[in-house]
């Protein structure tokens, strides 16, 4: 017994700790993207699985492709393990000095949301291409991402509506004028009341223009919490499970 249960115990940690395996996509026609890959331990011939798209904040940026995975990606890999939801993970890595996509530093908002923009587009590319080649539920892709990242996954959702079974924004804004071009897509976002960097209102605007153009959204403001916001949200299973439970018609 002793034996069996230390080695459960061991099999928990290695699964835990396990890092997502380094790629690079190499599109034959756009910006070549280097991400981290995770998929499940096993798969089942006729079963698929969700696929998780995960965006970075500006400080993970570079080409060790390995910063990305500071925070979230390993924190949604370790909650849906679980909730006993086995599945693909991509976390790409933004360039130094890129962004994914431009803001307005007036305004704090999206500059271009859907408009061209090689780095995102290639990303989505390689979304699509996983879902071709794998075993990927078409109807269970999930969108996170924070503070960059946060602005990117609002930019996706205009980029890309009808391929998202919901998206999980934390500490990022958008353009709310966009709000109506996927006002049907579940978002729950998040944001820290105190944060300095970018300032909660920008969540607010995003919340507000959804529900005017008939949208649903659930959205936490963490009360004196400042731009780190995405800690609670990714080591909240409730979040997890609300994410896990989403799926589009």
């Amino acid at each position: 017994m002793r034996a069996i249960l230390v080695a459960s115990m061991l099999g928990a940690c290695s699964a835990v700790s396990a890092m997502p395996e380094a790629r690079e996509w190499k599109p034959a026609e756009g910006i070549a993207v280097k991400y981290r890959w995770a998929s499940p331990a096993t798969t089942e011939d006729g079963k698929t699985y969700p696929l998780v798209l995960f965006l970075h904040g500006a400080g993970e940026r570079g080409d060790d492709n390995k910063a990305q995975l500071k925070h979230g990606a390993k924190a949604i890999l370790k909650g849906a393990e679980k909730l006993g939801e086995p599945c693909f993970l991509i976390a790409p890595q933004c360039p130094a000095e890129s962004w994914w996509a431009p803001i307005d530093r007036e305004t704090m908002r999206l500059r271009s949301a859907g408009k061209s923009n090689p780095l995102l587009e290639s990303v989505l590319a390689l979304v699509r291409d996983t879902i071709a080649k794998h075993p990927v539920d078409p109807k269970r892709v999930y969108l996170s991402g924070l503070s960059m990242g946060g602005y990117a996954s609002w930019d996706l959702l205009v980029r890309a509506p009808g391929m998202w079974a919901c998206a999980v924004p934390v500490c990022g804004g958008g353009d709310p004028s966009t709000a109506g071009k996927f006002k049907d897509v579940p978002v729950w976002a998040f944001h820290g009341e105190a944060d300095p960097v970018v300032p909660v209102r920008t969540t607010r605007e995003m919340i507000q223009a959804l529900e005017e153009a008939g949208g649903k959204p659930k959205v936490t403001i963490y009360p004196d919490v400042q731009h780190d916001s995405w800690t609670r949200t990714y080591d909240n299973p409730a979040v997890i499970r609300w994410m896990f439970a989403q799926k589009r018609p």
